[in-house]
């Protein structure tokens, strides 16, 4: 847990508490039940250039899907607007400044997961660029589709497969596992059939690493550019 104290002369932790010692502007307030806590874009922020960088990006995506995405279609303007938002606290000397606003630039709040996020940063790490997110499709009987990736020069479309949506009923979709993995091979049954792509699909253990991602695809033809 982190507080941020005006008027403090250091950081420090006491009892698991890191008091630091920041000027907050008022924008960059806001109230949650009761409690004062640093706004949502400054809260991405201070994140984005103080964790891991795969951690950052996870926060910054979902901040920036909540202020800018409506399903799975991006408001450029609000999308806009946030990174400058987020920008204007990059201040010059900042720790952690550089990360921060690469993780801005990074962030896509298409991303619906974490495992999202952080298989787009194993990615980028293994040097893929040519792949889309949040793909449409059409069924042939009009149903509508929505893919987490596109390899466009492999032909493959890429899912991440988190067990949760299988088995946590707060996330699934159908009534039980059985008749969630169920739709979920007739979903793919139907996009294959109309787009004549195969998949790639991949779990937590294989975004661990880049090499770890990077075998996962390969095994199905999926391979960064050069």
């Amino acid at each position: 847990m982190q507080t941020v104290v005006d008027g403090t002369r250091h950081s420090r932790v006491i009892a698991g508490v890191v008091r630091r010692d920041m000027r907050i502007d008022d924008e960059d307030i806001a109230e949650v039940e009761g409690f004062r806590v640093t706004s949502l874009i400054r809260t991405a922020f201070d994140v984005a250039r103080t964790a891991a960088f795969d951690t950052a990006v996870s926060c910054a995506d979902a901040a920036l899907r909540r202020r800018a995405v409506s399903g799975q279609v991006v408001d450029a303007e609000a999308d806009a607007l946030w990174r400058a938002g987020a920008r204007r606290l990059a201040r010059p000397g900042l720790r952690g400044v550089r990360q921060g606003r690469e993780v801005i630039e990074f962030a896509d709040g298409r991303a619906q997961l974490p495992g999202e996020s952080v298989s787009r940063v194993r990615l980028h790490q293994l040097g893929f660029s040519n792949y889309d997110l949040q793909v449409p499709i059409t069924g042939a009987q009009g149903d509508r589709y929505w893919v987490d990736f596109a390899f466009l020069r492999a032909r493959r479309f890429g899912e991440f497969d988190g067990k949760d949506k299988y088995l946590d009923p707060d996330l699934r979709t159908a009534v039980s596992p059985d008749e969630a993995v169920l739709a979920e091979k007739q979903r793919e049954d139907d996009i294959r059939g109309v787009t004549g792509w195969s998949f790639v699909r991949w779990e937590y253990e294989h975004i661990r690493t880049p090499d770890a991602l990077g075998a996962r695809l390969a095994a199905f033809g999926v391979r960064p550019p050069g």
